[in-house]
């Protein structure tokens, strides 16, 4: 059974959510044991995993490497409420991503890529690597 079971509360926030928010909030941890969340565009494959893409370099990476275990967080609603927690176990995919999962994920940030001036084929050269986050537990209230 996935991670986001749409027959529970929690489940079904979360599905709903995931297929079109814009932004979730990758929490990885630092060498030094520190939360470090950041905001970033994903995709959600619509069962246990989701896909970032990111540029070379970044802490994330280094922390991933260090230490695979994340938290993804969506926003919450101005009065608190709607909150999706996932946890999860993050790789960094050398092989990055599918056909399929290019055309979701430009799809998906077509006018927010357009407003860093680029095209489709910059931000995946820009954000070239890739990193995949396995689900492994929800909680949401």
């Amino acid at each position: 059974m996935s991670v986001v079971d749409p027959s529970t509360p929690p489940g079904a926030q979360a599905a709903e959510r995931l297929p079109t928010e814009v932004v979730i909030w990758f929490v990885s941890v630092s060498p030094t044991g520190r939360p470090a969340p950041t905001p970033v565009w994903f995709w959600w494959d619509g069962a246990d995993e989701v896909v970032i893409r990111t540029q070379p370099g970044t802490k994330k990476l280094r922390n991933v490497a260090a230490n695979p275990h994340v938290a993804l967080h969506l926003n919450s609603t101005a009065d608190g409420g709607r909150v999706v927690v996932l946890a999860g176990e993050a790789r960094v995919d050398p092989d990055g991503i599918t056909d399929d999962e290019k055309a979701a994920i430009l799809g998906k940030y077509a006018e927010a890529i357009r407003g860093l001036g680029t095209d489709g084929e910059g931000f995946i050269r820009g954000y070239s690597e890739t990193v995949r986050v396995t689900l492994t537990g929800l909680r949401g209230f």
